[in-house]
């Protein structure tokens, strides 16, 4: 009854959701890729000029390889950015560059939600690690307690996955407004970057639904199993 629950069936839709999510992310991406910003400026120009414009002078961009490779490394106060988008000047990527120069900004005003991120994170990598393998034994075993200790570190990453979501969207709406206040686009480009920003966001949504859910699973497998 443990590996077959009546939560499974929403998991599975959620499931579904995150690989639609993905597919249009890449579609959405690859359809915007194809249009020339009017500015001609490239996501390394567009990065540059909001970092500059931010007082962030000191925080370089660097190339990566791959596509949408793109992140903000808050150790090193980096933004890296994937080869097309460092180098292409469509629609695509320059918003991608400056979402990810929108979190460079939140780490500078200490944004809250992404201060609670980055506490959370060391605590994260140890829970993620440790729940499946108390929540199989648990399973295995019959053993609430195993089940119940699994829960608690499996909460730990759904909390991560919740807090990454205004962390995301805020980022994006940084990045759509200093975009139109620095003249990066113009009011019909406005459409592309939302839709590029949005698919984006999706994914984030997805996974986190994902997990949301498989929390709820287990603990009303904990909840039964108690009762019994």
């Amino acid at each position: 009854m443990y590996f077959f629950h009546p939560m499974d069936f929403l998991i599975i839709i959620a499931f579904g959701l995150s690989l639609w999510a993905q597919f249009r992310v890449k579609g959405t991406f690859n359809r915007w890729a194809k249009v020339q910003a009017m500015s001609g400026m490239t996501g390394y120009e567009a990065a540059r000029r909001m970092l500059d414009a931010n007082g962030l002078h000191d925080v370089p961009i660097e190339p990566v390889r791959g596509a949408l490779t793109d992140h903000y490394d808050p150790i090193n106060r980096v933004v890296r950015l994937s080869e097309p988008v460092y180098y292409e000047s469509s629609i695509a990527a320059i918003s991608v560059a400056c979402h990810e120069v929108g979190h460079a900004i939140q780490h500078k005003v200490h944004y809250p939600m992404l201060v609670a991120r980055h506490r959370i994170f060391p605590v994260v990598n140890i829970a993620s690690g440790a729940a499946p393998f108390l929540l199989i034994a648990g399973f295995l075993f019959n053993a609430t307690g195993l089940i119940g200790l699994g829960i608690i570190f499996f909460s730990v990453a759904v909390a991560f996955q919740l807090i990454t979501l205004p962390v995301e969207f805020n980022a994006s709406s940084r990045a759509r407004d200093l975009m139109i206040a620095e003249g990066f686009i113009t009011n019909d480009e406005e459409r592309g970057v939302a839709k590029v920003l949005n698919a984006a966001a999706l994914t984030y949504v997805a996974a986190a639904l994902i997990s949301l859910l498989e929390l709820i699973k287990y603990i009303m497998i904990f909840t039964s199993s108690r009762e019994e």
